[in-house]
């Protein structure tokens, strides 16, 4: 297996959405998406109460999700397109906001957050290490970490190579580990026609 097949973040390299092509990105975003919503709900045990912050919040599905469920969250998007998007389809609510941020430095204050999740975003960041001290720092002690992305396989090109092989969830959670998060698991999940693969962890 090469290198390649077993970096986390093998889409680093990948520019951000913009312009047109990325607000058709992130209308195709919209739909379909609502059982990634309830599936990381449900990893991270998500209750009334809960402080969110979700990490590549793209058109804020998931962000709505949690602020119907009683969670305050925000939503951190780099891609204005996707900001502007998810703005509009949010009806105005004091337990949500949108911000512009990276994960591998989340605007939120240090250990606000009782949850932290990603969802098809991870294989995109710059810098894994960098990023998951963003998100210990940014959770309390306790604090759930989940991360979703789309099943793929060892191989895979183009938009078929836009998530997460076996080896690399194994080798993300890892890395969960090696920065200090427990009982770090990886499972496998199908969300409609959907399989994905998701990492949970406990921010020591």
């Amino acid at each position: 297996m090469s290198e390649q097949h077993t970096i986390p973040n093998h889409h680093a390299h990948y520019g951000t959405f913009s312009g047109i092509s990325g607000l058709v990105a992130a209308l195709s975003m919209i739909v379909g998406h609502t059982g990634d919503a309830r599936l990381v709900a449900k990893l991270s045990n998500l209750e009334p109460g809960d402080v969110v912050v979700d990490i590549g919040c793209g058109p804020g599905v998931a962000v709505r999700h949690a602020a119907r469920a009683g969670a305050t969250v925000t939503g951190v998007e780099p891609a204005p397109v996707m900001l502007r998007l998810a703005r509009a389809l949010t009806r105005p609510r004091r337990n949500v906001r949108f911000v512009q941020g990276v994960a591998e430095a989340i605007p939120v204050a240090d250990g606000s957050a009782t949850v932290v999740w990603s969802i098809a975003s991870v294989h995109h960041w710059t810098d894994l290490d960098t990023a998951l001290e963003a998100v210990r720092r940014a959770l309390a002690p306790g604090g759930r970490f989940v991360v979703i992305e789309r099943q793929t396989t060892a191989g895979a090109h183009g938009l078929a190579s836009h998530g997460w092989t076996d080896a690399q969830a194994e080798a993300f959670a890892d890395r969960c580990r090696a920065h200090g998060f427990e009982n770090a698991r990886v499972d496998h999940n199908t969300t409609g026609k959907r399989s994905t693969v998701s990492v949970a962890a406990i921010r020591r």
